[in-house]
């Protein structure tokens, strides 16, 4: 086990105008679960493969432990790698495939043995030991691939996505168990994912990346409670925070769509008039009868029992783009259920300012936050 540094790394692919990664500043301490979470693109596989020794390090330096790794060749990392694809040989038997890399690194066969062994009870695989991949279950796969990656008893584990192949049941399964097995081995684990969901659920931290740029690193509850700026407000949560256009206007308002809403006063202060107003669907109710609230019409609702979710188009949306088929802004409501809402009708809602997030819509930085 050992801590693991990027500083000021950088990756610039042959021929490309900008790095891939660019001046990625991040520690994941011993032992830690850390996510690496952002869209296609973003760099996140690009920032593992550099640790892994399977990218160059255009700049900056990659440190395992107290050591520069960042010239060493992925051999001399000490680094277990789990793949999207499971990366399996199909002649070889569950047991042999999770052995080859002991083999190859010229470890006993008793010990490769005991070392499969103890990897086969910890993923439940002993029954399948025997077979070949084609016989196994795609969850099955990617415990043998895991199992792989476990014997090697590493410093530290690197996951790229290893769960995509999966069906949507499965997954969620099956990420759980990876969760709790990475806390029972211990092991610094840098995990690469593109759902977010996935990544507040496994993660001790999660980095959020976005063009190559680290955005904000923090506890995933951080993430969804203080982001740092438009984007992580945005990509954190599901559904997504609703983004609001508007504008300060006195001493702690905020004009959206021709109604007031009322903001934090430093946030007001703060701002140069143009802000976006950040309100996560949990944060609505509907408006009593003594509050102006933002008037919305309701789209859709998703019924969910003791919740609903209500997809509503504000009440300010242009007429003719709705007969135009346009794309239409929909705010989203986490509402309680069982109120017999309908297509078609009329609400007003309202948010605790304590609740808004304020950002400028300028350089999408915070302005304020809730609580």
């Amino acid at each position: 086990m050992a801590q693991v540094r990027f500083e000021h790394a950088e990756h610039t692919y042959l021929g490309a105008k900008a790095p891939a990664v660019s001046d990625l500043d991040l520690t994941i301490d011993d032992g830690e679960f850390m996510v690496l979470v952002g869209p296609s693109g973003c760099g996140k596989s690009t920032s593992l493969r550099m640790l892994a020794g399977l990218e160059e390090v255009s700049a900056g330096s990659v440190f395992i432990g107290d050591e520069d790794v960042t010239r060493f060749p992925p051999k001399a990392r000490d680094i277990a790698m789990v793949f999207q694809n499971y990366a399996l040989y199909p002649h070889l038997t569950v047991a042999d495939n999770m052995a080859f890399a002991l083999r190859i690194a010229g470890v006993g066969k008793s010990e490769r043995t005991a070392r499969v062994a103890d990897a086969a009870r910890l993923l439940d695989l002993e029954d399948v030991l025997h077979r070949k991949p084609k016989a196994l279950s795609g969850g099955q796969r990617q415990r043998v691939a895991m199992g792989r990656a476990i014997v090697r008893q590493p410093q530290v584990f690197c996951m790229d996505e290893p769960l995509s192949n999966l069906d949507a049941k499965l997954r969620v399964s099956t990420r759980t168990q990876i969760a709790a097995l990475q806390r029972r081995l211990g092991v610094t684990t840098v995990y690469v994912t593109h759902d977010q969901v996935e990544a507040m659920t496994m993660g001790d931290r999660v980095a959020v990346m976005k063009d190559g740029v680290l955005q904000q690193v923090d506890a995933p509850l951080a993430l969804y409670d203080r982001p740092a700026n438009l984007f992580v407000a945005g990509f954190i949560g599901s559904p997504g925070m609703n983004l609001l256009a508007g504008r300060t206007a006195g001493d702690g308002i905020a004009v959206v769509d021709g109604v007031d809403i009322p903001i934090d006063r430093t946030a007001a202060a703060a701002s140069s008039g143009s802000v976006t107003l950040g309100i996560r669907p949990e944060s609505w109710r509907v408006a009593g009868s003594g509050d102006d609230g933002y008037p919305v019409t309701v789209a859709v609702v998703e019924e969910l029992g003791a919740d609903a979710y209500v997809y509503a188009t504000p009440a300010g949306v242009d007429a003719a783009s709705e007969r135009a088929g346009d794309v239409l802004p929909l705010v989203v409501a986490r509402l309680e259920g069982r109120q017999q809402l309908r297509a078609g009708q009329q609400l007003s809602l309202v948010a605790d300012p304590r609740a808004i997030h304020v950002f400028d819509s300028d350089t999408g930085a915070r302005l304020a936050l809730a609580g």
